[in-house]
């Protein structure tokens, strides 16, 4: 019997590949050290020196090789517990550790989310969150975001016509992947307006959250007039602290859903990677963890980026590692784009087909946390020989 005399599950008929897979792939196939690595949400800047040593501390250590506890270490529970009270000004005493931040987001969407719940998310937004709304059994409800030479907004009103008795949870992520949206207060209004009015759960993707440019504010959610008893922070020591290998996540909120969290999460990935576990609380409680002067590096890079791509149709990102350029603008769709910036400029970009609605199909993602600003000189004069008739 061939594979496809067999019924394909519903889940999955809905469940593209999100596109990262095939450049990268690509670039790696090459062997080509002069391709930019602009794929990927990598980044070459060190993890805190204090995580390195807890790692290799952990691998001698007889209780770094266990199954146990299965909701994570004690000590790093307390200390993304307490990251999250530090950040939002609310008290929490519990977390529950996932094998890194998407892990957790599935699971707190298979505790919130029934079959046909809808759920609220940007677009364009990361295709894989869109994909674990569909496994879950949601409903994808997609609320535009607006370019403008400042950076991206969220569309309010279409925000609040997007809501309905239907809506389960509003999942949102600032800084925003992949555009670089950030979230000003206004917005987290409107989605604490929409989230009460409609009973719904607020899922809080705090990635990137202390990623931010421009003199941008961070705000928790979880912070905002009756907010805390409907926010469900989910964490990870991935971008902020450069452990992208570790796979290391936290989920922390309301004390009545964190049960129901727990028994998905037992019954998912069952337990967190052990060695990781004590490196990640080492990241969270160390003084010197390198998140401020990581975020000036990235910035440096944005800003080159955007000084490289002066003319070019792109948008700023106020926060986070990649942005993103409209290429219809320029007569092209992004797969071709993608494709042309590959084989003629040497640049691995990830064309935005299927992170969010057809107009996200116009973008390519940049990222720019993963090359130092020596190696993106130049990199505009490239882009314009690829995707511009003249090459100017």
């Amino acid at each position: 019997m061939k594979y496809t005399d067999l019924v394909r599950p519903n889940r999955l008929l809905d469940v593209p590949r999100i596109g990262v897979d095939r450049v990268g792939d690509e670039a790696d196939a090459a062997r080509d050290p002069s391709i930019l690595r602009l794929e990927n949400m990598d980044t070459d800047l060190r993890p805190p020196e204090a995580a390195l040593a807890a790692t290799r501390r952990a691998i001698d250590e007889d209780a770094a090789n266990s199954y146990l506890p299965f909701h994570g270490h004690h000590e790093l529970r307390s200390a993304a517990a307490a990251h999250v009270t530090k950040l939002s000004g609310r008290p929490y005493d519990r977390a529950i550790i996932t094998a890194g931040g998407c892990s957790g987001i599935l699971n707190v969407l298979l505790a919130t989310v029934d079959t046909g719940d809808e759920v609220i998310l940007t677009d364009p937004v990361y295709v894989g969150l869109l994909n674990r709304v569909r496994m879950a059994g949601g409903e994808p409800k997609l609320v535009p975001l607006r370019a403008e030479s400042s950076g991206w907004r969220l569309d309010i009103q279409v925000l609040r016509r997007a809501a309905s008795d239907k809506t389960r949870v509003v999942l949102m992520v600032s800084p925003s992947l992949p555009s670089g949206l950030v979230l000003n207060r206004e917005e987290w209004d409107a989605v604490a307006e929409v989230c009460q009015s409609r009973g719904a759960w607020l899922i809080y993707d705090a990635a990137m959250e202390r990623i931010l440019y421009d003199g941008c504010a961070h705000i928790h959610p979880a912070s905002l007039s009756g907010m805390e008893e409907r926010t469900i922070t989910v964490g990870c020591a991935t971008k902020e602290y450069r452990m992208i290998g570790w796979r290391v996540g936290w989920v922390v909120g309301p004390r009545e859903l964190m049960d129901d969290i727990a028994l998905v999460s037992i019954s998912n990935v069952v337990c967190p990677v052990g060695i990781a576990q004590a490196a990640a609380a080492a990241a969270l409680t160390a003084p010197g963890d390198g998140v401020a002067e990581s975020t000036a590096e990235w910035q440096r890079r944005r800003d080159l980026l955007m000084h490289e791509f002066d003319g070019l149709p792109v948008i700023p990102a106020n926060g986070g590692w990649s942005l993103l350029m409209d290429v219809s603008k320029l007569g092209l769709d992004s797969a071709t784009a993608s494709r042309r910036l590959m084989d003629v400029g040497g640049i691995a970009a990830t064309p935005m087909v299927n992170w969010g609605s057809a107009e996200a199909g116009r973008y390519v993602r940049f990222v720019f946390s993963n090359e130092p600003c020596h190696r993106l000189v130049g990199i505009g004069e490239r882009a314009r020989r690829s995707l511009t008739p003249s090459g100017t």
